[in-house]
């Protein structure tokens, strides 16, 4: 008889789980809290490992179908754009796939939901848990429209904010405001910008540009917000416009294009690592809801997708449920919070304005990393 798996939350780490489950001939369903997608509409950076997990999954072409594969990282200084590095990504499965690859949001969210869809995975929209409880053999969950299940395991993939982490933890992990923020915008894509580029400014922000599709591009600054603001939704314009102005000509004109406020994306950088094991008994977390980490890295949604082929791969497997956990957390844990880790560090460093920062060594390195097995 084959085993009965509860996916909770309709994100990329749950879509990805469910999809890598269906296609191993695990009887899978996943439930998701809101009615209506609320998927950001700006873009997310696509590496080598990442593509090469949605392979894995059988999306990569429609992946790369709907963004932009770029030639890689340059970086510029900020007053005349002169380069002074370039890291241009190696495919770790072979050339039929770009290295990097810049993709929309709801493009990817529409990849994974249209792939959910096509291997007719149950999905309930507008229903989540309200309370599990577990045995040797099983977990009996309640949901919020008055109906139960009953499951060989559970994966809690519902984010940052992740309520099965609170109920599994007791609430003692929680995400921590970690000093900084992140703005982004789409504009038009310049048609020679072939590359991501960062900008080179000062210690204090990240500034960067990532194509998109053949016509967009997004715009990101990533810089210290003390205290953790509050920005009313009418002032984000105004304020993502403060932190790229005067930062030279080319800058300039890009934060001159940041006029419509419901259009800017903010968000303030918050961590939580939850140490190993992920699980007890039989609910496992992954994705953020296990390692939500700070952007610097572009990692989060290929740290996601990773854990969804590892745990597939895993529950997979003829071994009891402890042996099969303990295997994915094997294979997940140091890579992911490495990951977090680095990316926490290019962080610290414009937080502490650290004059022995290396965000450029700390790059190739992780390039190096992320081109490794899973």
């Amino acid at each position: 008889m084959s085993e009965k798996v509860l996916v909770i939350g309709g994100g990329i780490a749950g879509f990805s789980t469910a999809i890598g489950l269906h296609q191993r001939g695990i009887d899978v369903e996943i439930v998701e809290l809101h009615k209506q997608w609320q998927v950001y509409h700006v873009g997310i950076i696509v590496q080598s490992n990442f593509i090469r997990a949605l392979a894995q999954l059988g999306v990569g072409d429609k992946a790369v179908q709907a963004g932009y594969p770029y030639k890689g990282w340059r970086f510029l200084k900020n007053d005349d754009g002169k380069e002074l590095a370039r890291d241009e990504g190696v495919s770790s499965i072979g050339e039929e796939y770009p290295a990097d690859l810049g993709l929309a949001r709801p493009a990817l969210h529409d990849v994974l939901f249209n792939k959910v869809s096509e291997l007719n995975i149950p999905l309930r929209q507008g229903v989540t848990f309200t309370s599990f409880k577990q045995t040797n053999d099983h977990v009996v969950v309640e949901f919020t429209d008055g109906t139960q299940g009953t499951y060989d395991i559970v994966v809690a993939a519902d984010g940052a904010y992740s309520k099965v982490r609170e109920e599994l933890f007791a609430g003692k992990y929680k995400p921590e405001f970690f000093g900084q923020g992140v703005w982004r915008y789409n504009l038009k894509r310049p048609k020679d910008l072939e590359w991501a580029e960062g900008y080179i400014t000062d210690p204090t922000r990240s500034i960067g540009t990532v194509p998109l599709t053949e016509e967009e591009m997004y715009i990101f600054v990533c810089c210290c917000e003390p205290g953790n603001p509050y920005f009313p939704p009418e002032t984000l314009a105004e304020e993502m416009r403060k932190r790229l102005t005067g930062y030279g000509p080319i800058i300039d004109s890009f934060a001159e294009q940041i006029t419509d406020p419901s259009l800017v994306v903010y968000r303030p950088l918050e961590v939580c690592i939850v140490p190993k094991p992920w699980y007890k008994g039989r609910v496992v977390l992954i994705g953020d809801a296990a390692h939500s980490a700070t952007p610097h890295l572009g990692q989060g949604a290929a740290m996601a997708v990773e854990d969804a082929v590892v745990l597939a791969e895993e529950l997979d497997s003829p071994a009891s449920m402890e042996q099969r956990l303990e295997r994915f957390m094997e294979r997940r844990f140091d890579r992911a919070k490495y990951i977090a880790t680095q990316s926490m560090q290019l962080g610290q460093w414009m937080i502490d304005l650290d004059s022995n920062a290396n965000p450029i060594g700390v790059y190739q390195e992780v390039r190096k990393k992320i081109a490794e097995p899973i």
